[in-house]
């Protein structure tokens, strides 16, 4: 199932830029120069092989339910970690974007409000779905009771 992102490729791949914001500035300074990059990306780069992204920042969350390692209560990089992430066809495509002479004054001032710098690391997509709806959910349901192994 590759339904997540519409018109993403089974074997698309997906990259992950991690941010920690320098003290000197605040998750607005990240949102609009990241907001003005992104609609450069899908302004010259939506018919070359960007298919979708999304930023997300750190909640201060972390789930003792899903981790194994130590019970922390809330993470240190609340409000100042983000992820940005990427959907591209390919790992070419989304090094000619990185190329472009529209791309890099904008990505350079994304930069300068890293305190980490940058490392983007591309990922070959294995699994993407979407939830189901309330009627597929009930009926996946009573399959797993009628024929789901113990």
């Amino acid at each position: 199932m590759s339904n997540l992102i519409s018109g993403f490729p089974h074997d698309g791949i997906v990259t992950i830029n991690r941010v920690i914001i320098k003290p000197e500035y605040s998750v607005d300074d990240l949102q609009e120069r990241v907001a003005i990059l992104c609609e450069n990306v899908k302004t010259y780069h939506s018919e070359t092989g960007f298919v979708g992204g999304m930023v997300c920042l750190n909640s201060g969350n972390i789930s003792n339910e899903g981790s194994t390692v130590g019970k922390a209560v809330e993470s240190d990089l609340k409000g100042k970690e983000a992820l940005i992430i990427t959907f591209w066809k390919t790992f070419a495509d989304h090094e000619a974007s990185h190329r472009s002479d529209t791309f890099q004054p904008l990505f350079l001032e994304v930069l300068e409000l890293c305190e980490n710098g940058n490392e983007e690391i591309a990922y070959d997509m294995l699994w993407s779905g979407a939830a189901y709806d309330p009627e597929q959910a009930k009926k996946a349901q009573e399959m797993k009771q009628k024929y789901a192994i113990a």
